[in-house]
This record gives C-alpha cells, sequence and structure tokens, in this order.
C-alpha cells in the first residue's frame, strides 16, 4: 500500500486550513486563533461513542513560528454521543483534547531528516487541522464509555437496569441435572415445598 503523501495544495477557504504567511517564517512570533469548525464525518467507534457528523468543534490554539517550522499548540472541544456499555442508555458528554503538533517548513532539517507519518508539514505556508483535531480526539475517547461511574448494567437473566429493579432482586437458578427432580416435588404439593411444616 502506497503512504499517504501531505496535499498538494489546501484551500484556505476550508475552515480546517490555516493560512501562517503573516508569521513569515521568523522564530518568535505568534498567533492566536479561535474558531469552531465542523467534522464532515462521525469520529471514534460506531454505535459505542462518536463526534457525530456535523458537530461543532471549538478550537482554540496558539501559532508560533520556530527555526524549523510552526508549532501548533492549545485545545479542541467536542460533543459527544453514545451509549453506555454496561446499561445501553445514551450518553451526552463532551471530549476537550490539549494539542502540541510541529508543522515543519518544506526543505527544513526537521522536513529532511524525518519520515513522511513522523511530523506534520506546511503545505505552500498553510495548515491542515484535520489530521491533528482527528487523532487527537479518537485517541481521548474512552474504551468502554459509560453514564456514570458507577452505572450496575443490565440484570443478566432479565436484562432490567438494575437501577430500576427492588432491592433483593434476584433469579433462582437452578442446577439443569436437579430440575426434573424439583418439578416432581411442586407437582406433588399444591401449595407448593414453602408451605410444609
Amino acid at each position: 500500500m502506497p503512504e499517504e503523501k501531505p496535499a498538494a495544495h489546501l484551500d484556505a477557504r476550508d475552515p480546517w486550513v490555516l493560512d501562517t504567511r503573516e508569521l513569515g517564517r521568523r522564530a518568535g512570533l505568534s498567533r492566536a486563533v479561535q474558531r469552531t469548525v465542523t467534522v464532515d464525518e462521525p469520529l471514534g467507534v460506531p454505535d459505542v461513542i462518536t463526534v457525530p457528523k456535523g458537530a461543532a468543534v471549538k478550537v482554540d490554539l496558539l501559532l508560533e513560528s520556530v527555526v524549523e517550522g510552526v508549532l501548533v499548540s492549545g485545545t479542541a472541544a467536542a460533543p459527544l454521543v453514545g451509549e453506555c456499555s454496561r446499561c445501553l442508555d445514551p450518553i451526552s458528554d463532551e471530549v476537550e483534547v490539549e494539542l502540541t503538533e510541529l508543522f515543519a517548513y518544506p526543505d527544513s532539517t526537521t522536513d529532511e531528516t524525518t519520515d513522511e507519518d513522523e511530523v506534520s508539514r506546511l503545505v505552500e505556508d498553510k495548515i491542515d487541522l484535520r489530521p491533528l483535531v482527528r487523532d487527537a480526539v479518537v485517541l481521548a475517547l474512552p474504551l468502554v464509555p459509560l453514564c456514570r461511574e458507577d452505572c450496575e448494567g443490565l440484570c443478566s437473566e432479565c436484562g432490567v437496569k438494575w437501577a430500576d429493579l427492588e432491592p433483593g432482586h434476584g433469579h433462582e437458578t437452578i442446577d439443569p441435572r436437579w430440575a426434573a427432580l424439583v418439578e416432581r416435588f411442586d407437582g406433588d404439593q399444591p401449595n407448593g415445598p414453602e408451605n410444609q411444616a
């Protein structure tokens, strides 16, 4: 499978793309960026927990020009939807992730000495935030989403949520080897074994 190459051109009108030309490749210059962008495909594990398609992601970033490129740092926050892995109730939450990534200048030492997948790169002085935010958000999602930490889940016998059941709820389980004997004794006593003296 061929390696994925960075895009030859980034559209400055794309809300995920940031133009860094005003930093002028002068180390020490910085610029704050705050914007809200929408995801065009769900991020996460479908039917478990995701940032849904069309959700608004708020990014609050600082772009800093350094010798080798542009250092992007800050946060991204997005809404989550999914279902509890114990009781299957719907979950609505928010994830906030820290972002730190160096985007290397073309022909810089970092660009020339690292593989394509080891460092991000500027394309025509532009940065594509989409992969950075996607990777950080997906890695921050819980592997086992819960509606609350102390969720007891479902009764394995009847499938009802433990939170909705009476205290002391249980199911009598009889070893299948003894089931025929129990049925025989229950059949001999019209009021059941509990009425025996």
